[in-house]
C-alpha cells in the first residue's frame, strides 16, 4: 500500500529502533529518566525556550498547555478551522471548563489581528476572560500553510498588547522552518508555549513535547499528571524522539518536494481541481469536481488500487507525503488516480 493518509504512519528509523533498544531508562515522574531529560533539553534548545515536557500526542500537548495558561471560565482565542477546535473533542472545555471562542481562519491559516481584537472581552462581569491566543503552523485544514516569523509577530503583538498569552499548536512546526528556512526558534520566539509532534514528519512512533518558560513546564507537569500522563521508563520512547531531531529535519524537505509533485501531477488530471502554488510542505488538499464519483467512492477505488487517501470535508480528499513514501510512490499513486479518474469519465 502507498499510504498517504496522514504522515501519522510513518514506522521508526533503523536508527530510531536501535536507540530506543540501548536507551539508558529511569522513572520520569521522579525526573530521573536521562534520556528524557535529554530530549527535554535537546527540544528546549531547538526552540528557543526555557524548558520542555515529553507528553503522548499532540492533542495531550495541546490540552495541557491550555490547561496550564486558563482557569475555569477563561476563554480561548483560536480559528475556526485550529485543530485543537475541530479534531480534539472539545478537551479543553470538557475538561478544564475553558470557553473556545473561534475567528475566521484566512485561507493561508492566519488569523486577522482585527478579528482577534475584536474578540478581546471586556472587564466585564458578564463575560469570560480572555487568556490565551492560539495559532497552528503548519496549518492542516488550511492544507499546511506556513506562518512567517512576521505573522507569528503580528499576532503575538496583538495579544501580549492586551495581556494576553500565545500558544502554537506547532504539530508540524519543523515541516514549516523548513520551508521558509529558518530556525525553528524563529517561529517560536514570542509564543508563551508551544507543542510541536515527534509522530509526524519527524517518524518517532510515539510523544510530543511542550515548550515554554521553566514556570510554566513545572506546572504544565502538574497537568500531565491529573490527566494520567507521568510515564515511568518512557526513555524508550524519548530514544526515538531524540533521533527524530538530530536527523530527521533536514529530509522534511524531500517530503515537501514529493509533495509539490503530487500536486502538479494532480492538477493535471481532468475531474480534480488543485492549485499546486499553495502546497507549502507535506500536506495536499484536492477537490473532486466530477460528479461521477463521491470522495467516499474515489479513496475506495484508490485502496483497491493499493493507494490510501482521506476523504476530508464537501468533496475534498487529503494526502500526505512522510518518510515512508518516495518519488516513485509519488509517480505510482498519480498512476493509479489518473486511471481511476479516466475509469469512472
Amino acid at each position: 500500500m502507498i499510504d498517504l493518509r496522514s504522515d501519522t504512519v510513518t514506522l521508526p528509523t533503523p536508527r530510531m529502533r536501535e536507540a530506543m533498544y540501548q536507551a539508558e531508562l529511569g522513572d520520569d515522574v521522579y525526573g530521573e529518566d536521562p534520556t528524557v531529560i535529554r530530549l527535554q533539553e535537546l527540544a528546549a534548545e531547538r526552540l528557543g525556550k526555557e524548558a520542555a515536557l515529553l507528553v503522548t500526542s499532540g492533542t495531550m500537548g495541546n490540552l495541557v498547555s491550555l490547561l496550564t495558561h486558563c482557569g475555569r471560565g477563561d476563554e480561548v482565542i483560536l480559528g475556526d478551522l485550529a485543530h485543537i477546535f475541530l479534531y480534539e473533542q472539545g478537551g479543553a472545555s470538557a475538561l478544564g471548563g475553558i470557553v473556545l471562542h473561534t475567528v475566521r481562519n484566512r485561507p493561508d491559516g492566519m488569523l486577522d489581528v482585527a478579528d482577534i481584537e475584536a474578540a478581546v472581552r471586556d472587564d466585564n462581569i458578564h463575560f469570560p476572560r480572555s487568556r490565551l491566543v492560539c495559532l497552528e503552523n503548519t496549518h492542516n485544514r488550511c492544507g499546511g500553510a506556513v506562518l512567517s516569523p512576521a505573522q507569528m509577530h503580528e499576532v503575538a503583538a496583538v495579544a501580549h498588547a492586551h495581556g494576553l498569552r500565545v500558544h502554537v499548536d506547532g504539530a508540524r512546526i519543523f515541516n514549516a522552518a523548513v520551508a521558509l528556512n529558518v530556525p525553528v526558534s524563529a517561529l517560536a520566539a514570542e509564543a508563551d508555549s508551544v507543542t510541536f509532534c515527534l509522530s509526524k514528519g519527524l517518524a518517532a512512533p510515539v510523544g510530543a513535547v511542550i515548550c515554554g518558560s521553566a514556570a510554566f513546564i513545572a506546572e504544565a507537569r502538574r497537568n500531565r499528571k491529573v490527566l494520567g500522563g507521568g510515564m515511568r521508563q518512557a526513555g524508550v520512547l524519548a530514544a526515538a524522539g531524540i533521533v527524530a531531531l538530530e536527523e530527521m529535519v533536514d529530509r522534511l524537505a524531500e517530503d515537501h518536494a514529493h509533495a509539490r509533485l503530487l500536486a502538479e501531477g494532480m492538477a493535471e488530471i481532468p475531474g480534480l481541481e488543485i492549485d499546486p502554488e499553495t502546497v507549502r510542505t507535506d500536506i495536499v488538499i484536492f477537490e473532486l469536481t466530477s460528479q461521477k464519483l463521491t470522495p467516499a467512492e474515489l479513496s475506495a477505488r484508490l485502496r483497491a488500487e493499493g493507494v490510501l487517501i482521506n476523504p476530508t470535508e464537501g468533496r475534498k480528499l487529503r494526502a500526505v507525503t512522510h518518510y515512508g513514501i518516495s518519488r516513485a510512490d509519488v509517480e505510482q499513486a498519480l498512476a493509479t488516480l489518473r486511471r481511476v479518474m479516466q475509469s469512472a469519465a
